[in-house]
Parts: structure tokens; sequence; C-alpha cells
């Protein structure tokens, strides 16, 4: 029996009953349709009352309606919650809100955290107690018992290791750059320079401290939306079924494992979820222990694949398969076990079968119970193998190559300023302070940004936790830049493209048929799990409303005997069921599917294929229905068709997606002739192929390249389809991103460079992808593009004005070293490189542009602008520098200190470059303006009063010498200042103008760039020739050797 569980809280209309139809990846729609495989019967004659069995307590709905049919029988509860569905959605609604619980913030360490457990699990290898898995199925574990195997066990979920804050606060003080940083702090403290030191761990320690508490405040933004996407399991409680999360469930729990579902932990299939009564029967194996099943062994990829039907024999009897394990009955369930065994099709499980942790459900409904924690689960052990081991990624990859290009050239600088020191018969290390170690001090210091990571993460930090505010949840950093890189997005159409409302329009009856008993059929031909309804089923069944004759139909005693869902290959739903003496087998599903069922007249057959293409061309979904009574033949009632409109703001965000550079592909499992028309009616495009025939019809490698790179959609997609897709689009350059809601989603959603998880979409779905966003439509998704390409912006404009500052340095200090024998003084430059990154620390919370093209590092474009920039701040400062030499003393009208001057003209030039690399589209934000001016009135209060300027002693004496009036005091004149700033503006204008005329220079701006449109034909043709084959295995009848054949694999069957 279907037995009934909790209420579902999504609304219908009156008119155009709406349902969640996010379900593209089912096939069922794939053919315009929702298409399954059932089979059921009926008597119409007999109205006898005949009780629906209750095995187990059903749920306590939280309504009183709820409440009244929860031990009615089967018809009588399905009308019942056709009845209420409208206001028990309303009360569900408005009992929603208030249930989530603030997350306590990093500094409120005196606030407990809620649910907690520190308790260390003290099982063996996680093995429980045999008697915690002779749960009662009717019972389940009760609260008690809850609490004590969770002391032991922990929560069921997959945790990294416990992080250490003391490791993770001195894991800011790791990497390349930041190791020079502390080798220039051991040479001051070499030297006596305790001044520098100091500075230098200030710097250290600033860059620390921003980027802990930037990544905090950001996780904990992030952290408090996750808990919308937990993964969650219905389980047997206290004696009644009810909904958790999935980290909640302990060793013993009852779980019921059903199609779309993520397997919430390691569990053994007990019985059917329409036969409880087979649960004797299961203890009664387990304790003969004549299951093979062992929850600690791996998967081999060698169960029977789901495709492969068990025997029909008696249904209990044990089963031998090819693989030599031994199977008890049917199949339960269908696991999609590709993650962990690398095995593309689902495979059937039976009772006693071991279901794996984070593998998914895509057939069947079953009871099973949980044998351990996920800490101790096949997937669990897996993970404790790799722990710590991270993936460097392409914004890694990209950074550490930043880093070690300015660490050579550090070191190429150095060198060339001891052979300059040599020649000036300069020490290595005296008690004077013009020693070689302090030009290598000054060089190391200025060599390296030392903000770049921490300002880099940051800004990625702070931009994830904008996205969670927006509604999409960034699971890996790294996906912002990837996002902002996508030059193609395939988008599924339901929910995403269109308003995820599907209605049920007029039927066609076929003639001498009546619509309220075609009606009838079809709601017999759906599910009765009220609480997972399919989308077309709950809209079959709600739309009963319209149809009282149907549903007094329903009230006639009907039991249900056995339901198929929708499998791709009979396309089809069916159930076989009972009305007193008589035998029912109910159809719904794809129209050629059901029509070939039937054995109807020529002009029947002509009407309803004419009436399937007319629903078609007008955008609608059509399902064929028919039923079989006892022996008699398949009796052809009808179409159902269904609508899905746009959304309102599809077409424009269409049109300002493809204005972004990223045009949209549609991915749709309907028919071709309802793709095209959603897509002239979203302004895509007539460009709509039949995917499956272009995955395998003759055409070259490189012809079937070009027509993905030119579709402007695909119907009737399988999951594999959209793997092609993706993986043909990235094999031409292109930065590919993928929409998903589905089990079958995982594997294109992994392959894509940015998968995304839509809204409602499955856990699996949701745990493979990069962002889950928690709001529909595509606008939300275009948003989070543009918000992407903004924070890149951000990121871009920070390195490239952080490596021309270091080349500034670089060039002016070394040849400053080599032709005057001078240089800045170390102190004067810690402070330079503190006032950079104090500056620019703000730059997170810049204003930025949104680029009209899809962004990418360019790092060659980077550098040669870098090294301009650099070259003529540094010809700025030797002209600032140079002026002083003459009798007037340049710059310095009445007195000052060169060293202050010097200081605060690099100071002001380098600070107003982040001004000038940012771009000039949008205002700087007030955040950066108001850190840059504090950091430009700190410098010329330095350069006024000559603080940390040092005894008149250490001035240092340049080669030639000067002829200026140089204070001994460090202080300098207030018009001297002035002069500086006047001077430094002037600076940064000439530096704007130059940056201005190198964008719109087109042979730099394409410098790095890469080719999105890569073409290799003949890989792309051996590719494809590869696709078309299989390995067929023999084995030779005298020798018993195995032989291997390279075979083309068989065409299927092409329907009209």
């Amino acid at each position: 029996m279907s037995f009934l569980r909790q209420r579902h809280s999504n609304g219908a209309g009156e008119q155009d009953v709406e349902a969640n139809a996010g379900a593209e990846a089912n096939p069922a729609a794939a053919s315009g349709s929702n298409s399954g495989s059932q089979e059921a019967k009926r008597n119409s004659q007999d109205e006898s009352h005949i009780k629906f069995p209750g095995h187990l307590p059903t749920p306590r709905p939280s309504t009183a309606a709820g409440r009244a049919s929860g031990d009615l029988p089967e018809y009588e509860a399905l009308d019942r919650y056709i009845t209420n569905y409208d206001a028990e959605r309303r009360a569900s609604m408005m009992s929603v809100s208030g249930s989530s619980r603030k997350p306590k913030k990093w500094w409120q360490f005196w606030k407990s955290t809620p649910e907690t457990i520190d308790e260390n699990p003290i099982s063996d290898e996680g093995k429980p107690p045999d008697h915690w898995l002779n749960t009662d199925l009717k019972q389940g574990v009760s609260s008690s018992q809850v609490e004590e195997r969770r002391k032991r066990f922990g929560w069921n979920e997959l945790t990294a290791e416990k992080e250490d804050m003391l490791a993770k606060i001195f894991g800011y003080f790791q990497g390349p750059i930041l190791y020079v940083m502390e080798l220039a702090a051991l040479l001051a403290v070499g030297l006596g320079d305790w001044i520098d030191f100091g500075v230098i761990l200030g710097i250290l320690g600033l860059n620390a401290f921003v980027g802990f508490y930037q990544e905090k405040q950001a996780a904990d933004v992030v952290a408090s939306l996750k808990g919308d996407i937990a993964m969650k399991a219905m389980v047997v409680r206290d004696g009644r079924e009810q909904q958790i999360l999935a980290r909640e469930l302990v060793p013993g729990d009852i779980v019921l494992v059903q199609e779309g579902q993520t397997i919430p932990g390691d569990a053994q299939l007990i019985c059917d979820y329409s036969r409880p009564q087979d649960y004797d029967e299961f203890i009664q194996l387990r304790n003969e222990e004549k299951f093979d099943s062992d929850p600690t062994e791996v998967p081999n990829g060698n169960d029977k694949p789901g495709d492969e039907k068990g025997k029909n024999g008696e249904e209990k009897k044990a089963e031998e398969s090819d693989d030599e394990s031994i199977h008890f009955g049917q199949p339960l369930i269908a696991c999609d076990q590709s993650a962990i065994t690398g095995e593309s099709l689902a495979v059937d499980k039976y009772m006693g079968d071991i279901v794996y942790y984070t593998t998914g459900c895509k057939r069947g409904k079953s009871y099973a119970i949980i044998t351990t924690s996920a800490r101790y689960s096949f997937v669990g052990k897996t993970a404790n193998l790799v722990q710590g081991t991270k993936d460097r990624g392409h914004f890694k990859a990209v950074m550490d190559s930043i880093g070690t290009t300015l660490l050579v050239l550090v070191m190429f600088w150095i060198l060339v300023a001891w052979i300059g020191g040599f020649f000036h018969h300069i020490p290595i290390a005296s008690p004077g302070v013009q020693t070689l170690l302090h030009y290598a001090l000054v060089l190391l210091i200025i060599g390296v940004p030392v903000g770049l990571p921490v300002v880099t993460t940051t800004t990625l930090a702070v931009g994830a936790a904008y996205l969670a505010k927006q509604k999409a949840i960034v699971q890996k950093l790294t996906a912002i830049e990837s996002l902002a890189g996508v030059n193609v997005l395939c988008s599924d159409k339901t929910g995403t493209l269109t308003a995820n409302k599907l209605s049920l329009r007029d039927p066609y009856v076929a003639e001498g048929q009546d619509v309220n008993w075609m009606m009838a059929v079809a709601a017999l031909a759906s599910s009765h799990n009220i609480a997972s309804l399919d989308p077309i089923d709950k809209v079959t069944i709600l739309t009963l409303k319209k149809f009282p004759k149907a549903r007094e139909i329903l009230r006639e005693g009907w039991k249900t005997d056995k339901f198929t869902p929708f499998d791709p290959v009979s396309k089809r739903i069916t159930t076989e069921c009972r009305l007193g003496k008589d035998r029912y087998i109910c159809a719904k599903g794809a129209p050629k599917a059901i029509l070939q069922l039937s054995s109807v007249t020529e002009a029947i057959r002509t009407e309803y294929n004419h009436k399937a293409r007319d629903f078609a061309r007008r955008g609608f979904r059509s399902l064929g229905v028919a039923y079989k009574k006892n022996d008699e033949d398949w009796v052809l009632l009808g179409l159902l068709s269904m609508f899905d409109p746009p959304r309102e703001d599809t077409a424009q965000t269409i049109v300002e997606a493809q204005a972004l550079g990223v045009p949209v592909k549609m991915l749709t499992g309907d028919a071709l002739a309802i793709a095209k028309e959603t897509c002239k009616m979203l302004g895509l495009g007539t460009k709509v192929y039949n995917s499956t025939k272009l995955m395998q019809s003759g055409l070259s490698g490189t012809v079937q390249h070009d027509l993905v790179e030119r579709a402007d959609g695909f119907a009737e997609v399988f999951p594999e389809h959209k793997y092609n897709v993706v993986e043909m689009l990235q094999q031409r350059g292109s930065l590919t991103a993928m929409t998903g809601d589905g089990v079958n989603d995982a594997p294109s959603l992994k392959k894509a460079d940015c998968g995304i998880a839509v809204e409602g979409a499955s856990e699996a779905a949701q745990a493979a992808a990069d962002i889950v966003f928690l709001a529909p439509g595509l606008s939300t998704i275009i948003l989070s593009i543009k918000t992407s390409r903004q924070i890149f912006q951000r990121m871009k404009a920070y390195v490239q004005y952080r490596i021309a500052l270091c080349l500034h340095l670089e060039i002016y200090l070394t040849t400053s070293m080599v032709i005057l024998n001078e240089t800045i003084r170390p102190d004067l430059i810690v402070f330079i490189a503190l006032f950079a990154d104090l500056a620019t620390v703000a730059v997170a919370y810049d204003n930025a542009h949104v680029e009209p093209r899809p962004v990418e590092w360019q790092l060659k474009k980077i550098w040669v602008v870098s090294i301009i920039l650099g070259m003529i701040l540094a010809a700025a400062t030797w002209i600032a520098r140079g002026t002083m030499f003459l009798r007037s003393g340049g710059i310095i009208q009445r007195f000052g200190s060169i060293q202050e001057v010097l200081f605060l003209e690099v100071a002001l030039t380098e600070n107003w470059l982040i001004f000038v690399t940012r771009g000039g589209r949008t205002w700087p934000s007030w955040q950066l303006v108001g850190a840059i001016l504090g950091v430009d009135i700190l410098a010329t209060i330095f350069c006024l009063f000559g603080w940390l300027s040092g005894s008149g002693g250490g001035v240092m004496q340049t080669t030639p010498p000067g002829a200026f009036n140089n204070s001994s005091n460090g202080w300098t004149d207030i018009v001297t200042v002035v002069v500086v700033w006047a001077y430094s503006i002037g600076v940064t204008v000439f530096i704007a103008i130059i940056y201005f005329v190198l964008q719109r220079v087109d042979w730099i701006n394409d410098l790095g760039r890469k080719d999105r449109h890569y073409r290799d034909t003949r890989l792309e043709n051996i590719l494809i020739h590869l696709n078309k084959l299989a390995v067929e295995h023999e084995k030779d009848s005298h020798t018993g050797a195995d032989r291997y054949f390279l075979v083309e694999k068989a065409a299927e069957e092409e329907e009209e």
C-alpha cells in the first residue's frame, strides 16, 4: 500500500493550480509530459467501501484537518487533501516564521553555542551495539535513546577536523609573501633596528586581524542561511513519522528512503514502504545472517544495474545475480552510486542491502535503518583519508604566480643593489647606517605586498556575505571568480525561465469517453504520497477541485496494489489498483508511449496526434491517459494539457544577460515543439535541437561542437546530454555555468566551471553545486554574475595597484643606491608599506563597475600595465629627488628633510594610484576615500614634524653631495608640504591619463586573453568517435580466457 504522509505545504489557485515543477531532469518532461511506468485496475460497478489498513501510525499534522484525516483510507485522505490544501498551505506559511535562531557572534564568547556536541565517540570503528539495530518499525527510536546514542556517536554529519583557533590565527602568518616579511623582521633584529622590527610585526598582526575578522563575519552570514539548504530526512521517532535534519539521525533510526532524496546516512534496507509487514521477515533473515551486506565494505559498482529487473519468481525467493551476490525478493529502490563507484547506471537495492551516505535514490520508496553515523560511513572514512587536503584552485594559482614573480624580482633588485654597493665600497654589515644588509632589508620590505593574500581573501569573503544576503549561498569562495568569468549559461527551463506554476488547461477527450472518468484515471495513475508529490502528479490531483464527479469516482473504495513511478524507458507512470473484484491498470505519460498501448481507429489516432502537436505548438506539455480493465484491451481516454508560463522578468533578464556577454542556452526535457515555442516567447531564438538526435547522429565531432556553440537550446534532454553539452562547450574554451535541481544533474553540475543548484533543488544537486540559490528565477543568477564581476574588479584593481607599488620603490631605490649611494630609511619604508595596507583594506567595500563582458585575470596585461605605472612613479620620485640638487633646493624652498619629503611624495602618489587602477566608471566608496584620506593626513604629519626622522648623524651623504639646505631635526616647512601635495596631484593626473590611454590600446587589452572559441578538429572527431564505441566482453569457450572487443554502440530507435 501507499501510505499517506504529512501534508504538503505548497499552494494551488482556483483556476491555475500551482505546482512546483522543478523536475527538469525528469525525462517525464522530456517528451512534453510527466512520464513513468505504472499499472492499475479499476471496477466502476462495485461501489463497496474497502478499508485502508494502516500498519504504522501516520504523522500528526499540524492542522485540525490533518488530524481528522490521519487514519483515513487512502482515497478518502487524498480527497481530504484536495479539499484542505489551500487552508493548510496558509497555516503552514504562517507557522514557519520565527523558527530560526541567530548564530553566536565570534566575539560573544560568554554565550553558549547551541547544538554543540563535544563528546568523542567511544564506539568500536563506528559499529553500534547489535541491540541498537533491533528498532521497532512502528515506534522507532525514542527521544531518550536519541540523546544517549548521540553522546556516543556525535552528530550525523561530516565535519572537518576541529579547527584550532590558535592554529587558524597562525595560518595568517604563513605563505611565501609573509615569510619574506618575517625574514625582514629577523633581519631588523639582527641590525638592531627595533623600530622597524616593531612596525613590521604590527603590519603582520594588522593583516592577520583584518583577515580573521572579515572571514569570520562573512562565514557567520553564510552559515546563518546554510540551514535553509541542510539535508533533511523522514524518520520514525516516538511512534510517529516526522521530518528532521539529517544531522540529527543516530544509529538505529528508521528512515524513509524515496525517489529524489539523498541517502542521509549508511543504512540497511528493511522492506518496501507499502509492505511494512515484511519487517518480521527482515529481522529473521538478519538473525540468520542471510544478508551478505556489510556497512564497512567498499561498494564495488558491480551490483545489479537498475535497468536489469529482478526475476518474477516467488516474491521472497532468494535470487543470485551475475555478481554472485544473493538478493531477496524484488528491488526496493535504485541508487545512483556514481559519486563513489563511478558506475553511471542506477543500482538495484534489495532487502538487507546497504545504501550509502550521500548517494541518490533514483527510484522506489523503502524503509531503512541507520547503521552508523556519517563519520564512520564509507564516505566519511574516505573523507578522513584526505582530511586536510585542499584544492589549490585557479585563484590560489594566480596569487601564487604573482607572489613568486615578485619574489624573483626582489631578489634580482637586491643583487643589483649589492653589485652597485660593492662599487661604492659599502660594507655588508657594520655599525654604520649604509650597509648592504640595510639595502636588503629595505628591498625585502617593499618588494613583496604583504597585504595581498588578506585583501584578496577579504574581498571574496565580503562578496560571499553579500551574495548570501541576496539568497545565493557560495559553497566555495573561488566560485565567485569562476562565475565572474562565465561566458555561457546553460539553464533549465522550469522554475528558472518559467514561473514554476503548472496549470491544467482544457483536456482533449477521445471520442466516446467521459472527461470525469479520464480525470479520475489520471489521478489514480499518480503518486498518493502527499508529503512528496511529483509536480505533475500534484497538479493532476489538485485540479480535481474543478471535476467533482471525478472526486466521487475516487470515493468508491479503490485500493492501490502497486505504484510504479516514471522511468525513461517506458515513459509512463502506471498504477495497479482494485475496485471490488475488478482489477485496473491506469497509466499516464508521454503521448506516444500511451498511444502505443492501445488499439484505436485511424481516425482517433490521427486526431490524437494532431491534438498533441497542437498543444506542443502552443507551448503546452501533454500527457496521454489510458486504462485497462481485467484482461480487456487498453482504452485510450485522451490528453491532459499543462502549461508553465514564462516568468514576467525572464525575457528582459535574458536581454540583460546577452548584453553582459553571457548567452543563455535552454536545456529542457520537454518535446522539441514545446521547447521552440518557449524559446520564442522568451526571445532566445529558434535554434533549438533534439539533444538525442544531436548526440547520436552521424555528424563529425567538429560539426557537433559547432552546433552546440550556435544552439539556443536543446529539447528532450537527459542528464547525460547536459553533461555532453557542458563538456563540448568547455572543449571550445568556454567557461560554462550550469543550473540543475535533480539527483541526475549532479554530474553536470560538477563538470561545469560553475555549478548552480536552483531554488528547490534536491540535496544531491546542492551538494554537487558551487553555488546554491534560495530564490527562484534567472534574474537572481544574473544579479550574482554582476556582483561577482564587481568583486573580481576590486581584486584585479588591487592586484594591479600593489604590483605597481612594489615595482615603483624597487626601481627607484635600487637605482638610487647604485647612482647616489642613498636610500629611504628602513623605518620610513616600513611605514609606507603599512600605510599602503591600511589604505587598501577598504577595497573590499569599494564601489565597482560591472564589466560588459566576461572577465579574466589577463596576467600579461596586468604585468605590462603595472610595469608602466611603476616606471612612471619611479620617474616622478626621481624628478622630485633630482630637483633637490639645484642650488635653490628644488621643492624644498626653505628648509626640510629630504627623507621626509621623499616619504610624503611616495606615500601620496602610491595611495592615490588605487583611484586610477579601480577605473573611473563609478565613484569610490566613502570607506575607501576615508581610509586613504586618513593615511595621507598621517603621512603629512610625519613629514611636518619629522617623526622617526632619526638623528642628524643619520643623514645619508650622497655621491655627489647635494646643494640643498637639509634640516637636521627632520621638520619640513608647510610650504614644502603644500608643494609636495600639488606635485603628487599632478603626477596622479598624468598617470590617470596614461592609464586611460593604455586601456584603449587594442593589443594591450588582448594580452593574456584566452581564446574562448578554440577548436581542435582532430581531437574533437576522435572524442566523438570514442563516444560511439562500447567494450564487449566474452569468454573463450575452449580456454576460458577473457576477451574484449571494441564495437559500435547500437543506435536507439527513433520516434516519429
